[in-house]
């Protein structure tokens, strides 16, 4: 199994101005990070799209390529690309960017975003949601596979056998889907035979279980292997040399983000209770000492036989100490531990 990380790239900001707070500073720690992720031994790091106060990140490729320079073997990815607004040729173009400085190291998390601020700022109608995403995925893999593309679309302007470049080492550079449980993202990676992302951010993992299931058996429906098709569980969490630590680092910035972003959605506020009946064995949280990290890990790969597991440390502003020693726990005691047992 494969083992990694994923950030959001979150930030402070004054809640009486608006203003983001600390984006630069924010910005060297979380190249540091990946730096680190990579020395360790961890696979992947992906980072997100955001076009909010809250989040440094706008344009992961540009991260991407920074973190490229700075490292040797870790894979590099979106989490995810906001395709729905975004130009799937620019796509494209800045990600086999990416995987040429990496040498190779670079993929798209292609989804449609869990906030809607982008839409409106490209100029996109909400209204399009669905058709956005399923066309714009379409160019985006066929530019995958013809040097020449003609295509033609209704939210695009049309291309007519125009080369695209430059062109990635990997041939084709990996596209993943992010779902967050809507059965129709589920099946339409699946028929795609495009690997899946499926995050899990609350309740517990076996509520997932049909998730994963449909998307095999809708695999094999469509002719693909269900053996070969992969899926990646992404979820929050924090890890610290023992549990109590680890939640007493991760409890508040977790509550407050959660709480001001289900202000918007008419969630509850996030409590104490909640947030240690979530980190429990069978719920979506991932907190904990490195044994229970492994441990949680490993039940839910008998539920799911995945093949990629990816954490969000900072759902919140961390300090980047702390930050750092997680990284480091994850890398040298858990992703051993974790091979070893799946093997």
């Amino acid at each position: 199994m494969e083992i990694g990380l994923f950030s959001f790239v979150e930030t402070a900001f004054d809640p009486a101005t608006g203003r983001q707070l600390g984006a630069e500073q924010r910005l060297r720690d979380l190249l540091e990070e990946i730096e680190l992720a990579d020395q360790v031994g961890l696979d992947v790091f992906g980072v997100g799209e955001h076009h909010r106060r809250d989040y440094v990140v706008s344009t992961p490729a540009v991260v991407l390529a920074a973190a490229a320079a700075r490292t040797r073997k870790i894979r590099l990815t979106s989490a995810v690309t906001v395709l729905s607004s975004d130009d799937p040729v620019r796509v494209f173009q800045d990600f086999a960017t990416v995987d040429l400085i990496s040498g190779g190291r670079a993929e798209i998390m292609a989804g449609r975003g869990s906030f809607t601020e982008s839409f409106p700022l490209f100029g996109q109608d909400l209204s399009d949601y669905e058709e956005l995403f399923a066309e714009k995925l379409d160019l985006l893999l066929r530019l995958r596979h013809e040097e020449r593309v003609t295509w033609s679309g209704r939210h695009r302007p049309d291309i007519d056998d125009r080369p695209v470049y430059p062109r990635p080492v990997q041939d084709p550079i990996p596209v993943w889907i992010a779902v967050g449980g809507t059965p129709k993202s589920v099946t339409r990676a699946a028929r795609l035979g495009l690997p899946m992302a499926l995050a899990i951010i609350g309740g517990t993992a076996h509520r997932f279980q049909p998730m994963v299931d449909l998307y095999r058996d809708a695999a094999g429906r469509a002719g693909h292997d269900p053996s070969t098709m992969k899926v990646s569980i992404n979820s929050h969490g924090f890890l610290a040399d023992d549990s109590r630590a680890a939640a007493d680092i991760a409890f508040p910035p977790f509550a407050e983000t959660m709480s001001r972003i289900g202000r918007e959605r008419g969630w509850p506020p996030t409590t104490r209770g909640h947030f240690d009946a979530e980190s429990a064995l069978p719920g979506a949280l991932f907190i904990g000492s490195p044994q229970q990290i492994v441990d949680k890990i490993l039940y839910q790969h008998e539920i799911f036989r995945h093949d990629r597991f990816l954490l969000q440390l900072t759902v919140g502003p961390i300090p980047h100490r702390e930050v750092m020693r997680a990284i480091e726990l994850l890398g040298t005691e858990v992703a051993p531990a974790v091979r070893k047992a799946v093997g």
